[in-house]
């Protein structure tokens, strides 16, 4: 049986507001962290075997343990909110729903990075969502529970909720950060990492808006408690968007290792009279699956030993009435127009995937073409600043590999075999211009 920790209170009426979460013992666990010693937290989250919720699943504890002690250095937290991922809907429903949560567990990972400054990076384009993070920082500010001597324990902490300028590359925690310091927004060369030269110079540990929400639940019930959900490896509860051609889209909280088959169940199933062809398991970014993945455990390993990546556990799911060619297409093009183009393979590479993803999708390639479209994604792989590249190719290669038939039919067809009208228009067009 399911039993909700992010999302437990999300149908009351008050939940964003600082009384409804101070109800259910909001605040009661940043109390108790802050009477512990700063490491002994630290220590605590490493044990609970949380592991970051932004994609790459790196353990929560063990970044905060990198940032140097003693060192005599300002030290910052940074929430990444710049959730831009196709697909990706867990941390805006989240901060609408209870935005007390993360800013209790930014007060304790404060604590114990020994940050007293703290930001929150956030999307520009949810207006909505900056105004009740907003009032959320002012209630707890004038609760005291932010600003100078929190619950008179003589700590200090600031708390900066910073609007982007709705940049898909600011989502990668290096350009992240330049945004942050009012630089344009590029992914930094790496080493330095942030933990020793990251915001301002400074050790930073810069986690997601999931991440950090779901550390007050662990400090208030222990480690114990939180290794109880989850699989051997990838521990806890998390939130799963399921969008797409099912009959009840939603973000659903469950255990890490369910299956898309569960989720499903949950959900209502595909979409009346359809059934399952492709879906993501971790957003648009992520290498894609068919119905026979549908018993994979969506975990960090279950899911990297079935050849994809879980990523945001942006579950986009697609029926049969859906050109595969022309998905793909739609991605590729967000990546070009979101790629910052500090590097070539990035740049120049989603230009040459887009266009020879088009050749593809109007039956204006040959499958000499569909090789060359492969090589270029060996190309791109692996060879850019940041993930932006890999993503864009991921869509690309891992729909050759399970639809490989349906792009020969486009080649075939001279245009989407999916779109009868605009093929034979295509067709005759291209009689005429002979």
């Amino acid at each position: 049986m399911l039993k909700p920790v992010l999302s437990a209170h999300w149908d009351e009426s008050d939940s964003y507001t600082i009384d409804g979460y101070k109800r259910h013992g909001g605040y009661e666990a940043a109390k108790k962290a802050l009477a512990m010693d700063a490491d002994a937290v630290i220590q605590l989250v490493k044990d609970s075997g949380l592991r970051g919720r932004g994609g790459a699943g790196f353990p929560t504890g063990m970044k905060w343990g990198f940032i140097p002690q003693n060192d005599g250095k300002e030290h910052y937290l940074v929430v990444n909110a710049d959730e831009s991922e196709p697909g990706t809907c867990k941390d805006m429903p989240l901060l609408m729903a209870n935005p007390h949560v993360l800013i209790e567990g930014m007060i304790i990972a404060s604590y114990a990075i020994r940050a007293k400054h703290a930001f929150v990076y956030l999307r520009g384009e949810v207006a909505h969502v900056a105004r009740r993070v907003n009032a959320a920082i002012a209630d707890a500010y004038k609760a005291g529970f932010l600003g100078k001597n929190i619950f008179g324990t003589g700590v200090d902490l600031e708390l900066t909720l910073h609007i982007g300028a709705g940049a898909y590359i600011c989502g990668e925690e290096t350009a992240l950060l330049d945004s942050l310091e009012g630089f344009r927004g590029q992914p930094r060369l790496r080493p330095p990492f942030p933990a020793i030269a990251g915001l301002y110079a400074r050790p930073t540990v810069v986690n997601n808006v999931e991440s950090i929400a779901s550390v007050p639940a662990i400090v208030a019930n222990g480690a114990d408690w939180y290794q109880q959900f989850g699989t051997e490896k990838s521990k806890g509860m998390t939130l799963y968007s399921l969008s797409g051609h099912v009959t009840n889209p939603g973000q659903f909280e469950a255990p890490l290792g369910i299956t898309l088959r569960q989720l499903l169940d949950m959900s209502g199933g595909i979409r009346a009279g359809h059934k399952l062809k492709f879906w993501t398991p971790g957003g648009s970014s992520t290498p894609m699956f068919t119905d026979e993945h549908l018993d994979v455990p969506l975990d960090y390993e279950g899911v990297g030993a079935a050849g994809s990546m879980l990523g945001t556990k942006a579950l986009q799911i697609f029926d049969e009435t859906t050109c595969v060619v022309r998905a793909v297409l739609r991605w590729v093009e967000f990546y070009k127009h979101e790629s910052c183009g500090k590097c070539t393979p990035c740049r120049e590479g989603t230009w040459w995937l887009v266009q020879a993803m088009k050749d593809m999708e109007t039956g204006k390639a040959t499958e000499a073409d569909l090789d060359k479209l492969l090589d270029l994604c060996d190309n791109i792989m692996g060879r850019s600043f940041c993930a932006l590249a890999d993503g864009a190719v991921s869509p690309v290669a891992s729909s050759i590999k399970y639809f490989r038939d349906e792009y020969i039919a486009h080649i075939t067809n001279k245009g989407c075999p999916f779109d009868p009208v605009a093929s034979t228009l295509f067709a005759v067009s291209s009689q005429e211009n002979a």
